[in-house]
């Protein structure tokens, strides 16, 4: 599996030829041990939350990709999962964070949603390839049936060097390259 990419156990146990249980387990000592994250999907529903497929990140890609877990040169996909990284070393320093990724039933999907406590607080779209109008315009769709299923004004989409605002349909949507991301103390 690519780093980015949603998994289910079920398809790594037909990939690997063990069983799931075998599979749920190794799995959570890969994320006991901090080399794998498996993001869930954002459900108010806990079945469904634990039922749908999860995406795995890396702590490290140069690891992940000489342990079987190939790493395609989409640095779209990297940038995520650094994004990831920030956002998971933000929920284990003891805020009231839960990261989850949400998708819709039309495959509209969000990368990252941040809960904090009970409220659905911002949305995360990375995008490296925001000069591609098709790219961008599939990012802003899902970006903004997401805003309004949680009645957010603002979402934000992490993008290589593109830095702008635009408000669309009533919403405000935030561009940022990935580097100042990064140096902003209030992510």
């Amino acid at each position: 599996a690519n780093i980015s990419s949603l998994i289910t156990f079920s398809s790594l146990e037909r990939t690997l030829n063990i069983s799931v249980d075998t599979v749920e387990k190794f799995s959570g000592y890969l994320e006991d041990t901090f080399i794998l994250f498996f993001l869930k999907r954002f459900s108010y529903k806990f079945r469904e939350q634990e039922k749908s497929p999860r995406k795995v990140y890396a702590i490290d890609v140069g690891l992940a990709n000489t342990i079987g877990f190939r790493f395609s040169q989409n640095m779209g996909r990297l940038a995520e999962n650094l994004v990831f990284l920030e956002l998971k070393r933000k929920e284990m320093l003891g805020s009231n964070l839960e990261i989850y990724y949400w998708k819709d039933v039309n495959h509209r999907e969000v990368d990252f949603l941040i809960k904090e406590d009970l409220k659905v607080r911002q949305l995360i779209q990375v995008c490296w390839e925001v000069n591609r109008p098709e790219t961008k315009n599939r990012e802003i769709k899902a970006l903004l049936k997401a805003m309004k299923e949680f009645n957010l004004e603002e979402g934000l989409i992490i993008t290589d060097d593109y830095k702008a605002e635009e408000n669309i349909k009533g919403k405000k949507i935030n561009y940022i390259p990935l580097w100042e991301w990064y140096l902003k103390e209030d992510k």
